[in-house]
């Protein structure tokens, strides 16, 4: 999804961490000048592309500003480094910036931080996860009950082009358990495969702690126990690339179906390999650019959008090379 100058990026993302964890400054305001707002953006995790291109477009959104708005982003290594996340969040608040953006990866332990934020008059702007309090500004996000629905009817889609019949067994590869996010898209995928494909059953779910060598190890096992089995849902990036890996390990491409969420570059060439079927892809593009924009508004104290559905697209290789796709896969083609 990224080009190489962007992916370079994780490296001064994770420094500035390591800075702010061992650096403690005044409060006070950390605006550069009086027309200046500092925005801090707070991702998930610094060892993906999809977070990576949620940065991406909060810079690209103070670029645009024309000096109006400064970025500084942050974010712990694995999605699995939540304690890191939350000290983050509360390091930043103490410097007191004009504004947050947070992809919270807990939905409970981020809620104190931001209740405080918000206490301080500090607008703080949620993207991909919603967190259990409605004290935020505003929330950015795919609605991902939805996009499970819409992955699942990819899958069904992708055994009816093979001639397969609707039945028999399907592997789901989960990245975490107890991540809001991950259960609505499983959630969604299920309900929507129990509707139109009853008949395909989901073997227990294997959660894989966002580790692409254990999505690789579980889908390789499943492969081993069930070898019969029909294909696989992989709800994130990392459970994809893992289950992918395992398909062309086995070679496997166009044989047993994957749909998975997200759209990494290495996700991407297994699409073209045949070792993905169908991608099923948000606009993290989108939510750090409108999530930084987001918050310039409620600063100007102009109307917010409370909850906005940034979208999710199947993707496969019949509608790859549009330009809507090309656009949302690769986002420095956008204007």
């Amino acid at each position: 999804m990224l080009t190489r100058k962007w992916i370079s990026y994780a490296m001064p993302v994770a420094l500035s961490v390591l800075l702010l964890a061992g650096c403690s400054q005044p409060g006070g305001s950390s605006k550069g000048t009086s027309d200046t707002y500092q925005i801090d953006v707070i991702v998930k995790a610094t060892d993906s592309d999809f977070w990576q291109t949620v940065l991406m477009g909060a810079e690209k959104a103070a670029a645009d500003s024309n000096g109006k708005i400064a970025v500084k982003t942050y974010g712990p290594p694995s999605e699995k480094d939540i304690d890191q996340q939350i000290s983050i969040l509360e390091n930043v608040i103490s410097k007191k910036p004009d504004g947050i953006v947070i992809a919270s990866t807990s939905s409970d332990a981020s809620v104190p931080g931001i209740e405080n934020a918000m206490k301080q008059n500090i607008p703080v702007v949620l993207v991909d996860n919603r967190i259990n309090t409605d004290q935020f500004t505003s929330f950015l996000a795919t609605d991902n009950v939805k996009g499970g629905a819409l992955a699942a009817d990819m899958f069904v889609k992708a055994l009816e082009e093979q001639g397969k019949e609707l039945a028999g067994n399907i592997g789901i590869i989960s990245s975490m358990a107890g991540v809001q996010v991950l259960i609505d898209r499983n959630t969604g995928f299920l309900e929507r495969l129990k509707e139109i494909a009853p008949n395909v059953v989901p073997l227990e779910t294997r959660y894989v702690d966002a580790d692409i060598t254990k999505a690789l190890g579980a889908a390789e096992d499943i492969l081993t126990k069930n070898p019969d089995v029909l294909g696989f849902f992989a709800d994130n990036n990392s459970t994809g690339v893992g289950v992918a890996r395992a398909i062309t390990e086995r070679n496997l491409e166009g044989k047993v179906p994957v749909v998975a969420y997200d759209a990494d570059n290495e996700e991407i060439n297994a699409l073209k390999s045949g070792a993905i079927y169908a991608l099923i892809v948000q606009d993290p593009f989108g939510m750090g650019y409108k999530g930084v924009e987001n918050v310039v508004q409620a600063i100007e104290g102009k109307d917010v959008q409370k909850e906005v559905d940034t979208g999710a697209t199947a993707v496969t290789m019949e509608n790859f090379e549009t330009d809507e796709i090309q656009e949302l896969l690769y986002p420095d083609k956008r204007d």
